[in-house]
């Protein structure tokens, strides 16, 4: 211990003396080391944590599809499900959730309406789950009957957030605004317990989804169970396919029906875990840059120290004296660098999760904890032995005779500086294939961003009504509401158009889909028809939402009941049912016989309102003709000027015109295109700080090597420069040698970008992995980079005087 105590002071006066070498050395160390730890924690949370649930990965949920017809999430008719749970040799628990997963129910909250989102599941689920309540009770199978309390369990965030974490919330009640049903909590869940994904409460299904008067459960479900003893995901999925295929009662299955089973852990986590990885794979190569840039200053840092090894060796001190000495002072390093990377890893970690999009999984969990602070020393100790061993080693390797007769710069050998440089030329391949993702996610992040909507985003207003249903429970009275409501709406100053719309933008599987034929078809051919996206709209949707009519006519006002059934086609639908065929008056079926016969009477183009990454066929129904039970209960608003403001007026004209209908949220469009954008624009910023870093690591590395060359080479330039060399001469071969360095490192990290881009295939839209244009930037950029690195040193051999340089002595 004593002798430890003494190489950490001497370790620490030499550090003293050499302040700019030790604090270039911490701040590297602390970059490094502090990102490492960030995206250490984040992964923790939403890759490595354990679900508060017993055995997550013998979880499973399960549901239909139907690839070759655009179907990949069909659920099961509950009947249908409960016929498997009775079947089942995989599955040893069987639970039911709603196929509409979360879904946002207007709240009562005083005098305010907000949403919340409501997850409706069978009375088992949590026993399927094995998850365990914080508060109160769970679910039980006798809460799921006809008849039963209408009690609800609120997810972990919920509590905290609506109810400050009160242990008095058991017994308060949530008022439903559409029927003033009053749902009493009886507990809270775990945090972490997060599905169906955005559940803020859970309720019973089957006192949700019986009819009123009936005994009749009608629902659509996926199902969630657990693996029998033995039992694989594919043999559930392969039980299920069987059952689709030869047992259930929909008529949509046949032999083209097929099972799809995920695990628990890979529902709740979503998409994350491919950006998880991409980005734990960048910061370890950052790491890798940081040690070997550390190790790189070590490696210089020995070349001046020779003489001063060599005279302690000469005193006697041992080979493994001298390295546990110079690894006295890494560890000193380290460990400064290690507590200000805490500094860094906690900005770090706020801000992500302050950017973070909103739907993150599990983005309540990731703050710096205890498991964070272990993972902060296990990556400074990975990061001190690859950064010190091999400096302290090759630094303490020396020549007793041959040093003493020699200046410590001649003692610098060959291959010795060609090792710094070869770490160098790593640092810049590392860092070119963080660049290179950066760059490709960047792309990425631009095509979407620019895809083309094909309807007007500026100056659209989105708003959703809530409802009183025991007023409005019908389409008669909803279309009843309407016919009020749109015309109060158009008056209001700044209004220019208004229709109601079926879903909010973006909202994926929450629209309403269906698959018409073409008068005419046969069954075989209408059975390879495209599934299309509906919407029911006023004559003033295609003016509200910017969206030409391509050809034919929009809706009118006399497109109502007892008028011709007609409807509208996007191109991509119009083309399929009839290519090279003018589609005006053709005729689609949406069932048999005439009351569900419609004639085309105009196109328009297909858009990105349901989806951003695909834009989708759909086909528009006007609102005034009876097809459908339900009227649509989301408006799109045209203003002339900014969107926002009209909202008070908006809804003080709801609330003076109809009693028992609320504006529940009103947003401008870009509120809603930040949602899918938000996880592409967070990626791009991640990988950007990432590359950023990186680039600046490997600049420095450059710097660092090529001043230490002109610094050992004073001798040999000076000689140089007395027989007749110039300036010119002198920078041009110090630069030379520093973009030999570069261009050795961008041909290795080009080609190992080539293959680890691969793994950001699902993380780009519209963009290769190996996209020329992207490599060649960020291939000029970082060679433009080590150009301005090498420069500054280059520029220094020209202001040697030869006098001086030929009596240097070291």
């Amino acid at each position: 211990m004593d002798t430890l105590l003494q190489d950490l002071r001497v370790a620490g006066r030499g550090l003293r003396r050499t302040p700019g070498f030790a604090t270039a050395a911490i701040l590297t160390l602390a970059l490094g080391i502090g990102l490492a730890t960030a995206v250490f924690t984040v992964a923790d949370a939403l890759l490595l944590r354990q679900l508060p649930v017993r055995d997550p990965d013998r979880v499973v949920a399960l549901w239909g599809e139907l690839r070759n017809r655009g179907l990949d999430h069909y659920p099961l008719g509950l009947a249908d499900a409960r016929a498997l749970a009775r079947g089942t040799h995989t599955l040893q628990q069987v639970a039911f959730t709603a196929y509409e997963g979360a879904w946002p129910q207007p709240v009562r909250d005083g005098d305010r309406i907000t949403r919340l989102r409501q997850a409706l599941v069978s009375g088992n689920f949590f026993d399927v789950l094995g998850g365990t309540p914080v508060l109160g009770r769970a679910l039980r199978p006798s809460d799921d009957v006809i008849g039963a309390a209408a009690v609800i369990v609120l997810s972990y965030a919920t509590w905290q957030q609506r109810y400050g974490g009160s242990p008095s919330v058991l017994g308060q009640q949530l008022v439903m605004y559409g029927d003033d049903r009053a749902l009493t909590i009886v507990g809270v869940m775990p945090q972490g317990l997060d599905y169906p994904r955005g559940a803020d409460y859970w309720a019973p299904l089957t006192p949700a989804k019986t009819t009123p008067g009936t005994d009749s459960t009608l629902a659509d479900v996926d199902v969630i169970a657990r693996l029998a003893p033995g039992a694989t995901p594919a043999g559930a999925r392969a039980e299920l396919t069987a059952f689709l295929r030869h047992t259930a009662t929909r008529s949509w299955t046949g032999r083209d029906a097929r099972g799809v089973v995920h695990t628990l852990p890979r529902l709740v986590l979503g998409d994350t875990r491919p950006a998880v990885l991409v980005f734990s794979a960048a910061v370890a190569l950052l790491l890798l840059i940081t040690c070997i840039n550390v190790g790189n200053l070590l490696l210089v840092r020995g070349l001046g120290r020779v003489r001063e090894i060599a005279v302690r060796s000469a005193l006697g001190a041992g080979r493994g004296r001298v390295i546990l000495q110079l690894l006295a002072e890494s560890a000193l390093l380290a460990v400064a660098g290690g507590v200000m990377g805490l500094l860094v890893a906690a900005a770090a970690v706020r801000t992500f999760v302050a950017v973070a999009p909103a739907g993150l999984p599990r983005l309540d969990e990731i703050h710096l904890d205890a498991t964070a602070l272990a993972g902060a020393i296990a990556i400074t100790g990975v990061a001190l032995l690859v950064f010190a061993l091999a400096p302290a080693v090759m630094t303490s390797r020396v020549e007793l005779q041959q040093v003493l007769r020699a200046d410590a710069r001649q003692s610098a050998s060959r291959g010795r500086r060609r090792l710094t440089e070869a770490l160098v030329a790593g640092q810049i391949a590392l860092a070119l294939v963080v660049l290179s993702a950066a760059g490709l996610i960047a792309r990425s992040l631009i095509q979407l961003e620019r895809a083309r909507l094909s309807f007007d985003p500026s100056h659209l207003l989105i708003g959703e009504l809530a409802l009183r249903y025991d007023q409005y429970g019908d389409r008669t009275k909803q279309l009843a509401l309407l016919a009020t409501l749109l015309p109060e709406l158009r008056a209001i100053p700044g209004v220019r158009a208004v229709s109601p719309v079926v879903a909010i933008p973006f909202a994926g599987s929450g629209g309403w889909d269906s698959r018409p034929a073409a008068e005419g078809q046969s069954t075989e051919e209408a059975a390879a028809d495209p599934i299309l996206n509906m919407e029911v709209v006023a004559p003033d949707y295609f003016a509200a939402l910017g969206i030409p009519v391509l050809r034919g006519r929009g809706f009118t006002p006399q497109d109502r009941q007892g008028a011709p059934l007609v409807v509208i086609l996007s191109q991509s639908a119009a083309r399929h049912y009839w290519p090279d065929e003018n589609p005006i008056g053709k005729r689609v079926k949406m069932g048999p016989g005439p009351a569900s016969t419609f004639t085309v009477i105009g196109t328009v183009p297909d858009t990105r309102y349901r989806e951003l990454r695909e834009a989708r066929a759909s086909i528009y129904f006007p609102l005034g003709q009876p097809y459908f039970p339900y009227a649509p209960l989301n408006l799109a608003i045209r203003t002339s000027g900014p969107p926002a403001a009209l909202v008070p007026a908006i809804r003080r004209v709801i609330g003076a015109t109809l009693p028992g209908v609320a504006l529940a949220s009103a947003a401008p469009f870009d509120a809603f295109l930040d949602g899918p954008l938000a996880q592409p624009r967070l990626d791009a910023l991640l990988l950007g700080i990432f590359a950023g870093a990186a680039v600046a690591l490997a600049a420095v590395g450059l710097f660092g090597v090529m001043a230490t060359m002109v610094r050992q080479r004073t001798r040999e330039l000076g000689v140089r420069m007395a027989l007749g060399a110039t300036g010119s001469d002198l920078r041009r071969m110090v630069l030379r040698r520093g973009l030999a360095i570069a261009i050795a490192g961008t041909f290795a990290g080009a080609a190992a970008a080539l293959l680890a881009n691969r793994l950001l295939v699902s993380l780009l839209y519209r963009v290769s992995p190996t996209d020329a244009l992207t490599m060649a930037a960020v291939t000029a950029v970082l060679l433009g980079v080590a150009t301005l690195a090498s420069l500054i040193p280059a520029r220094s051999s020209t202001r040697i005087d030869p006098v001086i340089a030929l009596r240097a002595d070291g």
